[in-house]
């Protein structure tokens, strides 16, 4: 980048530590988003040179029209935060008890409105048009991405960017990977409709434990024995919710879990799977059961055709060496995978990690925190996303 550039994004970096601080202090679970929101709006308004649309009133959507005729390409960051109690010790921790960003998704939206900063001030350089998503609802399904897309927001984009801090990656490291980078995700509950009696008589009941207890078993089958290992799920129960007493046989029980997946044609045929063996474990016991699914978000795929201007991008803007090609996708899930399934696009991993400044807990720990030197890496790297439709850069 040119000396100009870097002096914009050196001017940049006191408002984005600002930023990411209050959203930080002030954390707003997904779908209650508003005020992250109101407060992403009037701070980029102050900007001046970008149109701010609210297509949902938790989210702001951002255009900066160039100079100069070309392409719209998209730039997301996602603003909810999680239900946790944070332990970071932050000075700037989180106002609002069993709320925390704890996911980076401050640092998101703080580097993308830097992003903006920077970009305003050169938009006479600019040929086509910027498009600045910040997005609710990344932690929860059905997830804010699907209906932004529904609203249309994508409908005039060519390509669009995302970016993850993550702090596995040590701060000034990022990391690409070719097609593939995450799985599906979707929920699903078992429900195991038996018979329930006095502890001491099991034989006058249907025990939906015991059928619950076989179900969990003989569910792990399925990726042991039924699949092809190159494409095998993570199939995960993690809820099993039956009775409250120490001798009464419950009338029902809950099991509760994930389905992730690699493969599209692997996540259409696990339900199958999972209904036969449920269905006949039930059958034999004489019980009955339902299996309801929700479902999450789509296998998360780069394209071509931008992972090949991410990678020319950072290999052009940044020192060598610092991009790292993934070789495994990860089994955590996206909705950026909605835009993705709407228009070409590419999500990369930004490094945040640090041991020396404590920066080492995975993301969705109540201890989580970030090197801040990331957020100045997160700007830049938008920039230079977008830096083909810049002249002179």
């Amino acid at each position: 980048m040119n000396a100009e550039t870097e002096n914009l994004l050196h001017a940049a970096n006191a408002d984005v530590i600002r930023w990411r601080r209050h959203i930080h202090a002030h954390p707003d679970l997904s779908f209650q988003e508003k005020p992250t929101a109101d407060y992403i709006a009037a701070e980029l308004e102050q900007l001046g040179a970008l149109e701010i649309t609210r297509p949902m009133e938790n989210s702001v959507v951002a255009l900066l029209r160039g100079g100069k005729p070309g392409p719209t390409w998209a730039l997301r960051a996602d603003i909810d935060a999680l239900p946790l109690q944070e332990e970071s010790g932050e000075s700037f921790s989180s106002s609002k008890p069993g709320i925390m960003h704890a996911c980076g998704h401050d640092a998101h939206a703080a580097m993308l409105m830097g992003a903006a900063q920077v970009l305003c001030q050169m938009r006479d350089r600019l040929s086509g048009c910027i498009k600045f998503i910040f997005q609710p609802a990344e932690e929860v399904p059905p997830g804010g991405a699907r209906e932004l897309v529904k609203l249309g927001v994508v409908d005039d984009v060519a390509k669009i960017f995302g970016l993850h801090v993550f702090p596995g990656i040590p701060v000034g490291k990022m990391t690409l990977k070719e097609g593939v980078y995450v799985a599906s995700s979707d929920n699903f509950d078992i429900i195991i409709h038996g018979q329930g009696g006095h502890g001491s008589m099991p034989y006058l009941c249907i025990d939906p434990v015991v059928i619950g207890a076989e179900i969990v078993s003989a569910l792990q089958t399925i990726v042991a024995r039924n699949i092809d290992p190159i494409n095998a799920p993570v199939l995960t129960i993690a809820t099993f919710q039956a009775g409250d007493s120490y001798n009464v046989i419950p009338d029902s029980a809950r099991l509760a879990g994930t389905l992730r997946t690699h493969n599209q044609q692997v996540r259409e045929q696990v339900p199958q799977l999972m209904a036969r063996i449920v269905d006949g474990i039930a059958q034999a016991h004489n019980a009955r059961c339902e299996i309801r699914w929700q479902q999450g978000y789509a296998v998360g795929n780069n394209h071509d055709e931008t992972n090949v201007i991410a990678r020319a991008a950072i290999e052009q803007h940044f020192p060598q060496g610092t991009l790292h090609i993934a070789e495994r996708p990860l089994f955590g899930s996206e909705d950026f995978s909605s835009y993705q399934e709407k228009v070409p696009g590419t999500f990369l991993f930004i490094g945040c990690g640090n041991e020396e400044k404590g920066a080492v807990w995975n993301v969705h720990n109540p201890h989580f925190c970030i090197d801040e030197d990331a957020l100045a890496i997160g700007v830049k790297t938008h920039v230079a996303l977008v830096s083909a439709l810049i002249d002179g850069e």
